[in-house]
């Protein structure tokens, strides 16, 4: 994986964890379904750097 793919791995987490933390502040979601959202970005952006 080239840095350019983890540079955008982690846009894309980052992308992922501010759209789950602004889903939780509005209500929209409860703390164990935001928590389960940002495991599976976790999951993706430990793969991508695992892969590096």
């Amino acid at each position: 994986m080239s840095d350019d793919e983890l540079e955008d791995a982690v846009a894309a987490f980052l992308k992922g964890a501010d759209k789950a933390y602004s889903e939780y502040e509005k209500g929209y979601a409860d703390a164990d379904a935001t928590l389960s959202v940002l495991e599976t970005h976790l999951d993706e952006l430990r793969e991508a750097h695992e892969s590096a």
